[in-house]
């Protein structure tokens, strides 16, 4: 099934080398450079040529110091907003923030702009957020409904949204809506569970905050279950292969926009056994573009086809004339994954005690990618109508997908005739 597993289920870093970036290049003051970056070095080191005392100052004037600090608030507060969620982490930043102001009146100014910028997006994060859990809380299973009000959901995908194209388009701009509220922390927040170079065993215990990015798989998974209903909903064969086919349709323009987690969702429900099992069904569908489609996500020689893509993708962006160019939406559980065996798989500390900077680096670089392409406007003109159905209709269970699976084409086998009849029991109330 393509449900995503929580995280701690997610990944085993097996055989993954720790110690895949150690390297001893130029030392200065406990800090060692290549090329004038910075590998690794001890903590001490970093906070000692950071922080400024009586004798020394990193930019050797004094004057530099307020501005400096202002640019490094500015920046921390718009790349990592969420960071300020924490009541503590508020107070100190307007602690800190104050300090400053109190120099010159433009100092003032832009302290003021940016506490406004970051309060209006957390305000704007904790109504997305509210939005989630109200969509969340009125979800119903859709065979309770069918069984309680059926003349409620008689409609399908198709009678609403008739071209695929349009529907892929939709689609487009869920996955860049919820992108955009995931914040670059989360991706840490959802793998550490300490500080990796602190001792304090609860520095995340309170503020680990990946809401977000869950919201996001469960929405994989919602897509999922919804390609997976609407094809084995229709009583009637042809229909069923009609949706399959508009299915595929909608699957192969999400490629073309670049929007690769959409389609790796549709693949993933029409590959679902409910589904796949229809062999009278497939029958009589024209399967040669699905399996192009299933090539390009084949997940042999760790995704090489899609990470293909992908690059491709992202050159266009770079080059991009249009917005539409511009979008870039990966396969999110494969990005988390890459993201969590880099972590894992490579050591905080350099045997010597150090800060492997070189692994910070490729994350950074990592996360920063993403944070480009999440930013990325949607083009596309919004329905409102599409988005409620896809939002919020009702889809099976995978019992209730099973059970209409078998009610379309009946079981092949004992096992599952023995299933077929439990169902019926438990979920219909019939023998």
């Amino acid at each position: 099934m393509p449900q995503t597993p929580p995280f701690s289920a997610m990944f085993d870093s097996s055989g993954y080398n720790r110690n895949l970036y150690q390297s001893t290049e130029d030392s200065c003051g406990g800090l060692y450079y290549h090329d004038n970056n910075l590998l690794s070095g001890s903590l001490e080191a970093l906070i000692q040529h950071l922080v400024p005392n009586v004798d020394y100052y990193p930019d050797n004037q004094i004057r530099k110091i307020a501005p400096k600090i202002l640019q490094l608030l500015t920046e921390w507060t718009e790349t990592f907003p969420y960071d300020f969620r924490d009541e503590r982490m508020m107070r100190n930043l307007k602690d800190l923030a104050h300090r400053i102001a109190s120099g010159e009146e433009t100092y003032r100014k832009n302290v003021q702009q940016m506490i406004q910028c970051l309060i209006r997006k957390l305000a704007a994060l904790s109504q997305y957020e509210e939005v989630l859990a109200k969509i969340s809380s009125t979800s119903t299973d859709r065979l309770t409904l069918l069984k309680t009000k059926p003349q409620s959901i008689q409609r399908d995908i198709i009678s609403v949204c008739s071209d695929p194209y349009t529907l892929a388009q939709q689609l487009t701009h869920i996955e860049l809506e919820r992108l955009n509220y995931i914040g670059p922390e989360e991706f840490v927040q959802a793998f550490v569970q300490k500080d990796p170079l602190d001792n304090d065993k609860s520095c995340y215990s309170e503020r680990k905050k990946t809401r977000n990015l869950e919201a996001y798989v469960e929405w994989f998974n919602r897509l999922s279950y919804l390609v997976a209903t609407e094809i084995c909903m229709p009583v009637k064969k042809k229909h069923r292969a009609r949706m399959i086919e508009y299915f595929i349709d909608v699957a192969r323009e999400c490629f073309n926009i670049g929007n690769f987690n959409s389609l790796m969702a549709i693949i993933s429900g029409m590959n679902m056994s409910p589904v796949s099992r229809l062999k009278k069904t497939w029958a009589k569908v024209k399967t040669a573009k699905f399996d192009v489609l299933e090539h390009q996500m084949d997940p042999s020689s760790n995704f090489y086809n899609y990470r293909t893509a992908l690059r491709g993708a992202a050159q266009r962006s770079l080059t991009a004339h249009s917005s539409r160019e511009k979008i870039v939406i990966p396969f999110f559980s494969l990005l988390i994954k890459d993201i969590y065996f880099l972590n894992e798989g490579c050591a905080n500390r350099l045997p010597n005690g150090h800060v492997n900077f070189e692994k910070f680096w490729e994350l950074a670089k990592q996360v920063s990618e993403f944070m480009t392409w999440k930013q990325v406007e949607c083009p596309f003109e919004r329905d409102r109508k599409i988005l409620q159905y896809l939002l919020t209709v009702p889809v099976f269970s995978e019992d209730a997908l099973y059970l209409a699976s078998y009610e379309s084409e009946g079981p092949e086998n004992h096992i599952e005739k023995d299933r077929w009849k439990s169902l019926r029991s438990s979920l219909l109330g019939r023998v």
